[in-house]
């Protein structure tokens, strides 16, 4: 089974709420989570961290699109370890986890993020930060790879589509080899 730490904005991409992420990235997100309810293991912190921001974020109450009705998955099967891995981190200060894999990195790295790159560190597997079209990543991942955290970027395209709009003056920088 497949163990992956997933980005809000992979749920935001398959319910179709994230500006600038084409229909293929949509359906690549839908893909994604679909076979994550099936056969993946999805890892969360114990702290509740990213349930809370995929709460903030989604709907799963009421669901509408695949990130909430994946939510509402997780929410129902976060107790079994064969669906939902755990892992403990610890906040240390706004935002700021003692598991974080680099200390230089993360004063630069967007605050709401850091709990994503915290927890693939914490866990013994080292599961895959799963990315859909939140263009910042695209600085972070070296120095994530070195410390042993990988970004998997599931629309390419569109990460470097909406990196040239965000950040026009700046060369787009290369996608991990996969």
């Amino acid at each position: 089974m497949k163990r992956a730490v997933i980005d809000t904005n992979v749920l935001l991409v398959a319910n179709g709420k994230h500006h600038g992420a084409s229909a293929a990235c949509q359906d690549k997100c839908i893909q994604h989570l679909l076979a994550q309810q099936q056969a993946g293991v999805t890892v969360i912190d114990d702290g509740h961290h990213i349930l809370s921001e995929y709460l903030n974020k989604t709907s799963p109450n009421q669901p509408k699109g695949v990130g909430d009705a994946f939510l509402k998955w997780l929410l129902q099967n976060q107790g079994d370890p064969k669906r939902v891995n755990r892992v403990a981190i610890t906040l240390i200060a706004g935002n700021m986890f003692s598991e974080f894999p680099d200390p230089a990195l993360q004063r630069r790295f967007d605050a709401p993020d850091r709990k994503f790159a915290a927890v693939a560190h914490a866990h013994p597997d080292r599961p895959s930060i799963w990315q859909a079209a939140d263009c910042k990543w695209l600085e972070w991942w070296p120095q994530l790879q070195v410390k042993g955290v990988t970004v998997e970027f599931l629309c390419p395209v569109d990460v470097k589509a909406v990196y040239r709009k965000k950040f026009p003056k700046r060369p787009t920088p290369e996608l991990p080899i996969t």
